[in-house]
């Protein structure tokens, strides 16, 4: 594999890790916030979750609601919402949604109002993960249930084993280049340099792409922004140096803006490979089209971690022991897989209920309940982490 391009910085990337450990330095001085404990600030490796621990006490004096601190109206976000509502009625939660508008102040008012109106349960899709940490952490020690995606603290965190999400998308790539463009091809990585917790995603892909010879990469590079417009930019852009490029990945809505500046500019064909992370939507219809180069969605099913976060939510608020964290588990969409997935995301009552289905999605590790709440997660979890 040949590398012609290779471009970003890593500036961001440690204004992220900067953050998240001055964060944590805070937690364990008590300078953030006080009255509580700062919970488990240096990375452990959490054994497989125990589904027949001992349940202990119910957390006393707290409403049963279960609120959504929403980041944005995204597809995915509205995922989780329908899978978290789902789960609430299924178990007897008035279910409510506070959404920020990416107004990172407007969701730390919103969770001081949530903690002064004794909420029993919270998720949260942070706009501004430090901003938002000790609120979170307020909210703990009153003994909310308090699930995060993605970053801490938590009692129960969600993540995504980046890499291996990564690799299901750079293995369908590499198996597509072997197979239909005879091992050659020009690629082009659309990157999230910027986003600490999901660089390994794009190391997988370049170690896919390593063991093809054939293959170079023409452009490795994060869009100024990580949307369609930003996609569609970068891909004007690559496209003026290199118009004939086989093979584009990164995150759906990214890649869908590549596809979009290639149609512009004539340089779609149906033998190329375009593939993206996340499952979207607009992904899942190109996937369903009669010759469209988008040929595969990782997808990241957030219909089914939202309603196994409202599970644990209401097991909480009954006393039961919960995952401290748990994996989304990437599948790879194909126009020949697409049905069955789509039937989940719409019944993930049923995904959950069928432990063959469920663990297909989802992976749980650690046990905590409202007794042992001082062990909540307060590291960047990720089960690819190995204890230092």
């Amino acid at each position: 594999m040949r590398r012609v391009v290779r471009t970003g910085t890593g500036k961001g990337i440690r204004r992220f890790g900067a953050a998240f450990a001055l964060a944590a330095m805070m937690a364990a001085s008590g300078a953030a916030a006080q009255d509580g404990p700062p919970g488990i600030t240096r990375p452990v490796v959490l054994p497989p979750f125990d589904r027949n621990a001992p349940a202990c006490t119910r957390p006393p004096g707290l409403e049963k609601v279960l609120a959504f601190a929403q980041d944005n109206e995204r597809d995915f976000m509205r995922g989780v919402s329908y899978g978290l509502r789902r789960a609430a009625e299924k178990r007897g939660l008035a279910y409510k949604v506070e959404l920020a508008g990416n107004d990172a102040g407007r969701m730390v008012e919103q969770l001081r109002a949530l903690l002064a109106a004794r909420t029993g349960a919270v998720v949260i899709a942070p706009v501004d993960s430090v901003a938002s940490a000790p609120r979170l952490r307020e909210l703990i020690w009153s003994g909310a249930y308090v699930g995060t995606v993605v970053p801490p603290p938590a009692v129960s965190l969600l993540n995504a084993p980046q890499y291996l999400t990564g690799k299901a998308l750079g293995d369908a790539a590499a198996d597509y280049i072997r197979t239909r463009l005879g091992g050659r091809a020009s690629v082009v990585l659309l990157t999230h340099d910027s986003l600490e917790f999901l660089a390994p995603r794009f190391t997988a892909m370049r170690d896919a792409l390593r063991e093809l010879p054939g293959v170079t990469i023409v452009a490795d590079i994060s869009p100024v922004t990580v949307d369609k417009a930003g996609g569609f930019a970068m891909m004007q852009t690559i496209l003026l140096a290199n118009p004939d490029v086989d093979v584009v990945l990164g995150a759906d809505t990214v890649v869908l803006g590549a596809l979009d500046a290639a149609r512009a500019a004539g340089r779609a064909r149906p033998d190329q490979f375009f593939g993206g992370i996340d499952g979207e939507p607009e992904a899942v219809a190109e996937l369903k089209a009669k010759g469209s180069p988008y040929k595969a969605s990782v997808a990241l099913a957030s219909p089914v971690f939202g309603y196994a976060m409202g599970q644990h939510a209401a097991d909480w608020l009954e006393g039961k022991s919960i995952p401290q964290a748990m994996d989304i588990l990437p599948r790879t969409l194909t126009a020949e897989t697409i049905a069955q997935y789509e039937r989940d995301l719409v019944e993930p009552d049923g995904v959950y209920a069928d432990p063959r289905r469920r663990d297909a999605y989802l992976k749980m590790y650690g046990n905590i309940c409202y007794d042992t709440r001082d062990r909540y997660i307060a590291f960047p979890w990720s089960s690819e982490a190995r204890q230092p």
